[in-house]
């Protein structure tokens, strides 16, 4: 008995029938048999490039993916789409591509398996962006998916201890004030990233890797192994293997990604401390599929649940640490014994979370993760805020943080680079609140992290003496007090444009506020005031994302989503 009727998948438009013939030739030519070309296609989609070591390991993987599907009776084909890296993006215009970049991945994607009429997908991504992106694109297509990290960046050393990127971001700072040799700089520089994969805190790139095994895309433990380490090739080879049971079964992403997976992604966030960033990427992958999961809604789950893995930037570890105490399993099975997670989602192994996790046991040996009735912290990691100055809702990391109060002074930037330029010439005082506005979905275009400026003031000693709020966003590797996402943003006439140096502000991590001391006489009067800046780009791909991007708190999402599809790809 045959287990794929091909009769019935995307790809017997390119594949079956005389009337085929034309396309059937492109195959011969890539050395593809007339056995291959009857068996289902899947899409083997990787974000590798050179443009930095997160995704450099990327293609090696996929080669083991490959060899997985074929296994299980598929034919694989690879392609690669776009990545960049917001470490080398950073502190400049290039970070105006970043967020960008997500949605172009998804796109891309997605353009690549409607072309060509692939009827399964493997992605395996590593950089920030490049993570969602992959998983937004499986949601849209809705074929039968597995996704795969493909690893984290082993530590560097300095000094006897394990540094990441971020120290070397807040050594710039060290120096800039003397606190630090040009020599100490270098070598710290020369020493932080001493292998392939991508950044090793619990930034972005981690906090999203553990995203796709809470929110069941990805296989138990494949978040967690380095990028170097050989070992890594085994998932890959398996989540080739998995796809094809999947596709036997017609198990599809959005019979994994419900509500109630996208709370279990929420919670691990927050357990993780994990980064700002799942705020902006979870309501956007939940668009794809036409559920409303909104910054505050992530916000609710961030609230309720307890800190547990003690990572980079606030803690003391990294990915790898995590890995070896145990992984995300080990995390998610505490989380589940607590009743934070819903057991009964499926997963890519077929299974449910509860099934999945049924013989894992928690290591009380490890220091890296505490069990759920014995947090860090009761609270989340991440907090979401809400108030006169952020109507539709902003975000902060209390990760690490040991003052979750702050009321200050308005220091106002129009841009990152004014506000970074002020705070290397040391322009601020302690008590000020940094506000950099005017870099939202719309009006950066592009939303810009704001490592560099963040990462400079902590440098210079001042991570504790003064706030910062931006209608962008910040790196997982920021720490501090540092609001992002304000909605509605500075383009479209939010609070946040109101503002004018001097203005006193409150915020408050415990209540979740966000509060800035003027009445609404007085900001309806300001709002007649203001005008709107005229957008720096007239032309190319920013200028089109300007046009079509939605607010942050709504996942900065180019396009309608699942609530207007007419037809899923999938069923065509």
């Amino acid at each position: 008995m045959k287990r794929f009727n091909k009769k019935k998948l995307p790809s017997r438009h390119t594949s079956l029938g005389p009337e085929k013939a034309g396309q059937r030739a492109f195959y011969y030519a890539m050395n593809l048999t007339e056995k291959d070309i009857k068996k289902p296609f899947v899409g083997v989609v990787t974000t590798w490039n050179e443009a930095a070591p997160c995704n450099i390991a990327l293609m090696r993987q996929s080669q083991s993916v490959k060899k997985g599907v074929k296994l299980n009776g598929g034919t694989p084909r690879e392609f690669c789409t776009i990545a960049v890296t917001d470490g080398i993006a950073m502190g400049h215009e290039g970070m105006k591509s970043s967020l960008i970049s997500r949605d172009v991945i998804a796109d891309s994607t997605e353009l690549t398996v409607r072309g060509h009429c692939y009827d399964a997908l493997v992605g395996v991504a590593a950089c920030d962006k490049t993570l969602p992106g992959l998983m937004m694109a499986m949601l849209r297509l809705n074929v039968p998916s597995v996704f795969m990290y493909g690893g984290s960046i082993l530590p560097g050393r300095f000094n006897g201890k394990d540094v990441t990127v971020a120290d070397v971001f807040e050594c710039v700072g060290k120096h800039a004030i003397g606190k630090m040799s040009t020599a100490a700089l270098k070598k710290l520089e020369s020493k932080a990233c001493p292998s392939a994969g991508a950044c090793g805190g619990q930034f972005t790139a981690n906090t999203m890797a553990c995203v796709s095994e809470a929110i069941g895309l990805a296989l138990p433990y494949s978040a967690g192994t380095p990028a170097p380490y050989k070992q890594r090739d085994r998932y890959a080879l398996s989540s080739g293997k998995a796809v094809m049971n999947l596709l036997e079964k017609n198990i599809r992403p959005r019979d994994i990604v419900t509500r109630k997976a996208l709370e279990n992604a929420a919670t691990i966030v927050a357990a993780t401390g994990g980064s700002t960033n799942a705020g902006l990427h979870l309501p956007a992958i939940a668009n794809e599929i036409g559920i409303k999961f909104d910054l505050m809604d992530v916000a609710k789950i961030f609230k309720k649940t307890p800190y547990l893995a003690d990572l980079k930037p606030g803690g003391k570890y990294v990915a790898k640490d995590m890995w070896k105490a145990g992984g995300v399993p080990m995390l998610l099975k505490t989380l589940l014994d607590g009743g934070y997670i819903h057991g009964d989602c499926m997963t890519v192994t077929g299974k449910t979370m509860r099934e999945n996790l049924r013989n894992v046991k928690f290591n009380s040996k490890q220091k890296v993760m505490r069990k759920h009735n014995n947090p860090l912290s009761p609270d989340g990691g991440v907090v979401g805020l809400k108030g006169n100055l952020a109507p539709e809702g902003a975000i902060v990391k209390i990760a690490g943080l040991k003052k979750l109060q702050f009321t200050g002074r308005a220091k106002c930037f129009d841009t990152e680079e004014a506000a970074y330029k002020a705070v290397q010439k040391r322009k601020y005082r302690d008590g000020d609140i940094i506000i950099i506005r005017y870099e939202g979905p719309k009006g950066g275009p592009g939303m810009r992290e704001m490592l560099q400026t963040t990462g400079a003031i902590y440098g210079q000693g001042k991570g504790d003496k003064v706030a910062l709020i931006t209608d962008g966003r910040f790196s997982g590797a920021t720490r501090g007090f540092c609001i992002g996402h304000v909605g509605p943003e500075a383009s479209i006439g939010g609070p946040i444009a109101l503002l004018k140096n001097g203005d006193i502000i409150d915020l408050d991590a415990k209540k979740g506020i966000i509060h800035v001391r003027l009445s609404k006489k007085e900001l309806m009067r300001r709002r007649k005031k203001w005008k709107p800046k005229k957008m720096n780009f007239g032309s190319g791909t920013l200028w089109k994302y300007a046009q079509t991007v939605g607010p942050a708190y709504l996942g900065a999402a180019t396009h309608p989503g699942g609530k207007k599809e007419v037809r899923v790809y999938a069923d065509i």
